[in-house]
């Protein structure tokens, strides 16, 4: 996900703008992030009274977090704190809100797209499908699920987890008076916005209810300090692993180093077999444990290959 770093953003003193494109008429949004090669964006949408779409589906992962209000999704009814992962290609019901609603609009994959239809793509991954009220029907988590584990004191809800990259959906908590003294970076991208709270960083000041940030990986945050407490919706491309430090004047490039050796200090044959020019991966040797999966037509479209009379997920002519 290839968006610049955005830290801090707060989108409450930023205008709505009118949502134009089929599906979404009849709605505002706001944009938090977006990947100019791809399309794929963070969107913050406000749902007019009244507002109704018919079924169908997008051509992206898509991801909503319901801030406000109330959405009514098929035969479900979407309030705040719900939270869905809907695959791309997967048909969901009719959308309505009789008195209006804001969410957080994540398309993960490409621009936001609606084609109007009741059936499901046949590549769809329909059983990856999620929808929970993140409020109520899931338990708070020690942060010690990420590795190494912060300070006690924040929390965290895990939404959605996807197994091959080990990306995360999830709600976190900073309790009053959190604090963590040392510095942190990561391998994976990250983002979050706060639902209600604010919190100081060390480089990037106070982010208040509404603040938003898009941080790419290797660059430095942190120590952290939260007065009143926090809740906020954060997500990321990849596993979430914490490198802590104390140098705040490291920059990505160094980060990304210091990363590398730690690889090389903890499995030494790996990081030679990594660094090599032969080592598996997709667009390699077949992978040993796994022979089919380069054959698998997800993979097949994702890297241009010609699947069924389509290439690269286009129709050829």
């Amino acid at each position: 996900m290839a968006r610049p770093h955005i830290e801090p953003y707060v989108e409450l003193d930023t205008a709505f703008k009118k949502f134009d494109i089929g599906g979404f008429k009849g709605s505002h949004y706001k944009v938090l992030s977006l990947d100019t090669d791809t399309g794929a964006c963070t969107l913050k949408v406000r749902f007019d009274g009244g507002f109704r779409r018919k079924p169908g589906l997008s051509y992206s992962d898509m991801e909503i977090f319901v801030l406000t209000g109330r959405l009514k999704v098929g035969r479900e009814s979407w309030g705040e704190g719900h939270y869905a992962f809907v695959p791309a290609g997967m048909a969901v019901g009719a959308i309505e809100s009789a008195q209006g609603a804001e969410a957080l609009v994540m398309f993960n994959d490409s621009e936001p797209s609606f084609a109007e239809t009741d059936q499901h793509h046949p590549l769809a991954l329909v059983e990856a499908f999620s929808s929970v009220n993140s409020y109520g029907d899931r338990p708070w988590a020690p942060g010690n699920l990420v590795s190494p584990s912060v300070a006690s004191g924040c929390m965290i809800k895990v939404l959605h987890y996807d197994v091959l990259t080990e990306a995360l959906s999830f709600l976190y908590c900073m309790t009053p008076e959190f604090a963590q003294d040392n510095i942190s970076y990561h391998d994976s991208a990250e983002e979050a916005y706060h639902i209600w709270g604010t919190s100081w960083m060390m480089q990037f000041g106070e982010l208040p209810t509404g603040g938003y940030f898009w941080r790419p990986p290797y660059i430095n945050h942190g120590s952290f300090r939260c007065k009143y407490g926090t809740i906020a919706f954060g997500r990321t491309d990849s596993v979430l692993f914490n490198y802590f430090h104390y140098n705040p004047w490291s920059n990505p490039d160094e980060n990304k180093h210091r990363a590398a050796a730690a690889l090389y200090r903890k499995r030494p044959l790996l990081y030679q077999w990594v660094a090599s020019d032969g080592h598996n991966h997709p667009h390699g040797p077949p992978d040993f444990q796994y022979p089919e999966y380069r054959d698998d037509v997800q993979v097949r479209l994702l890297h241009g290959e010609p699947v069924g009379g389509h290439v690269g997920g286009k129709k050829r002519r």
